[in-house]
């Protein structure tokens, strides 16, 4: 006899965008008799796309949970988005499912998220099927999308079913493991699809397998039983067809829901304990609780709301939870049964739900519930910036605080106030990403902001040793200031011995040196004889750092410099910290315009994955915006992967060229490099964007 847990079922509809995988959600949840009436994304009624941007544009933007029952099971359903743009949504879902369901467009074919949701489902090491949907569409052609199927996912995907035709004539799905010789109008043959899907299926047991060998053929009853281990084994990726709109392959559909895809207590998961040890865990209501939030929504009725996978043993309210990263106890509140943007309270969760709670601010997106760690959430990195600003200076504190609740929602959404240009950059997927969050903060918080490109984080350096000094002196009635600083200053390369370059050869009469590896900058006290005193000599230090974050040039932070302070003069009355400091600031950059100052610009590493037909056209625009290839290699299906350096000035829209490049096929990931100096031509322009007001004693 099943137990709950065998009688649940939790899968994530996914794929590339436009693939119909809302529709058929919405229609499943017709079929089962859950929901009643016509829902359409089209016109702003589908049960899964009610919010109000999703219901603008047309398409998924967050994940959304729903359920059904059906032939005594219940049916979570995850339905994603479908554009790259919010792979995070998915990665989420992935997480809290034991299936996915790889939807791909009858027409379009296999496309660039569906190769990505298809290698994120095999990362997180769940069952896979794949959807063909929209199959009454016109000029499809089947033959040729399924080899581009196998092409690209390889031998184990098998036809579970086939329509006895394509576009408006196609009206029924024939059942390909059960079908008999001869069983009416297919479009590929079915004796050889049946015998390629018994392979795939029996190849997961070593028993049937020598059975099979033997001339033994399994019953249909028998190779069914055995088809969710056949999936999560990997040997078999079934296939079903559908025409969503017009119902046909939905009720085959349905039923392999539940006796095709793998239960809970059929994955084998792993979980840390609190020694730190490895344990297989298992899908038990009895066994200690294991539960994972996997998402966050902040609804404006409920607040926010935390949707958690129950992995094993139950939750129920007020029951007191230890959470990862949290030394306190929690009391649990109401466990939430989701329908959509709908809720209900329940008695409990067990092994195998997945449910929401509201209003517990301490769980955040990958928070563990329970005495066990599991793995990591791994997210990709946001790679597209762009600056932002209220247009009320009334509102700042208002765009910080909704700012921080889109966060919480979106684990690929990163916000940062820019140290060196003082702006607040929202970094995200994509431009059409960061579009998105722009349009929620005016219609959920009421917040109009300016967007501009953010500013390139320039620095500033030399390429000449010179030395010189400064005094600085000032009498206006009672004491007076009065600082005289003398000092050298020597180009720094980076990654240099620091030990060797800080040696007595170089600096005959060196007190002391300090190194700071961040703005790889030397500090020298070669002062000797008490020409400025020694109270005085960390007064000289900080005006001279104050001086590196405040750039000489064009108001850029200075790097890779070394400084050595070897004489000065002093007054008995007049001399203090704040006059030294002036004096060390000052002589510091009249020293450095005469140490052949430069600019530096940010690099970045940019690895791209493309189809290798358009490697040829990517190399030229490489070389047009100032990059160069640092290597390329071939990979799976048809992609090749090129590594670049590039100025990040001339990457700062790349996504947009890189879909033009590839049609929309290729993908990218940008991270800091280094430095380097600032084409000639462009350092004029630069520089006279930012003029620093200097007036002497404004460090006083």
């Amino acid at each position: 006899m099943e137990t709950g847990t065998q009688l649940r079922r939790n899968i994530a509809f996914c794929g590339h965008g436009l693939a119909g995988k809302t529709t058929l959600v919405d229609q499943l949840l017709v079929l089962s008799g859950t929901i009643q009436g016509l829902h359409s994304v089209d016109n702003g009624t589908s049960i899964c796309d009610f919010d109000e941007e999703e219901i603008l544009h047309h398409h998924t933007i967050e994940a959304k949970l729903v359920h059904a029952s059906h032939a005594g099971h219940i049916l979570n359903f995850l339905d994603t988005p479908g554009y790259p743009d919010f792979i995070g949504q998915t990665i989420e879902a992935l997480e809290a499912v034991d299936c996915a369901a790889i939807c791909i467009h009858g027409q379009a074919g296999v496309e660039v998220n569906t190769r990505r949701v298809f290698h994120e489902a095999g990362r997180c090491q769940i069952g896979r099927i794949i959807v063909l949907t929209r199959l009454d569409g016109d000029h499809i052609d089947f033959l040729g999308l399924w080899k581009s199927i196998q092409a690209n996912f390889g031998a184990s995907c098998a036809l579970m079913n086939i329509p006895n035709s394509v576009g408006s004539n196609m009206n029924s799905v024939t059942d390909v493991l059960c079908a008999s010789p001869g069983q009416g109008e297919t479009l590929l043959p079915i004796s050889q699809l049946h015998d390629a899907l018994v392979e795939r299926i029996i190849e997961s047991n070593d028993e049937l397998m020598a059975q099979y060998f033997e001339g033994i053929i399994p019953t249909d009853e028998a190779l069914r039983e055995i088809v969710p281990s056949a999936i999560l084994s990997g040997s078999l990726i079934p296939v079903f067809c559908t025409a969503a709109k017009e119902g046909i392959g939905l009720r085959e559909l349905l039923d392999a829901c539940i006796w095709a895809v793998p239960s809970p207590e059929q994955l084998e998961r792993h979980a840390m304990d609190a020694a730190g040890i490895d344990t297989l865990l298992h899908s038990d209501r009895n066994g200690p609780l294991v539960a994972r939030v996997f998402k966050n929504r902040i609804d404006p009725y409920v607040q926010k709301l935390s949707f958690i996978r129950v992995y094993s043993g139950s939750l129920a309210k007020d029951q007191p939870v230890s959470v990862s990263g949290n030394r306190k106890v929690l009391k649990m509140s109401p466990i939430l049964e989701v329908q959509a943007n709908d809720t209900h309270a329940i008695d409990h969760a067990e092994a195998g739900d997945i449910v929401a709670v509201a209003k517990m601010e301490d769980l955040h997106v990958g928070t563990t519930l329970g005495d066990f760690a599991l793995p990591e959430m791994k997210f990709p990195v946001p790679m597209v910036g762009l600056a932002v600003a209220p247009k009320g200076k009334s509102d700042e504190s208002k765009l910080a605080h909704a700012l921080h609740k889109l966060m919480e929602e979106d684990p690929t959404l990163q916000v940062q106030r820019d140290a060196q240009t003082s702006q607040l950059i929202l970094t995200g997927m994509s431009e059409l990403h960061l579009s998105l969050i722009c349009e929620r903060l005016q219609h959920r918080d009421h917040l109009e902001v300016e967007v501009s490109d953010r500013k390139i984080p320039l620095r500033e350096t030399i390429q000449a040793h010179a030395e010189g000094s400064y005094r600085h002196k000032k009498q206006s009635g009672g004491r007076g200031q009065f600082g005289e600083v003398h000092l050298r200053i020597f180009p720094l390369p980076s990654r240099l011995d620091i030990e060797s370059f800080a040696s007595r050869d170089r600096f005959p009469q060196m007190k002391q040196y300090k190194y700071d590896p961040e703005a790889n900058f030397l500090w020298v006290d070669s002062v000797v004889g008490g020409t400025i005193p020694t109270q005085f000599i960390p007064a000289v230090e900080k005006g001279i750092r104050d001086r590196l974050v405040r750039g000489v040039l064009a108001g850029y932070p200075i790097q890779d410099v070394a400084v050595e302070v070897y004489y000065g003069k002093h007054h008995p009355v007049d001399s203090s910290e704040a006059a030294f400091r002036t004096a060390a600031s000052m002589a510091f950059r009249e020293v450095f315009l005469q140490a052949a100052p430069s600019l530096l610009e940010p690099i970045v590493k940019l690895q791209i994955t493309l189809p290798e037909l358009c490697v040829g056209d990517l190399y030229g625009e490489i070389s047009s915006f100032g990059g160069r290839v640092h290597g390329s290699e071939p990979g799976a299906a048809g992609l090749y992967s090129v590594t670049c350096f590039a100025p990040l000035r001339n990457v700062l829209h790349f996504g947009r060229t890189l879909s033009s490049i590839s049609g929309g096929d290729g993908s990218y990931t940008m991270e800091s490099s280094h430095y380097e100096m600032m084409p000639q031509h462009l350092q004029g322009e630069y520089r006279s964007r930012s003029k620093i007001q200097e007036e002497e004693g404004s460090l006083a």
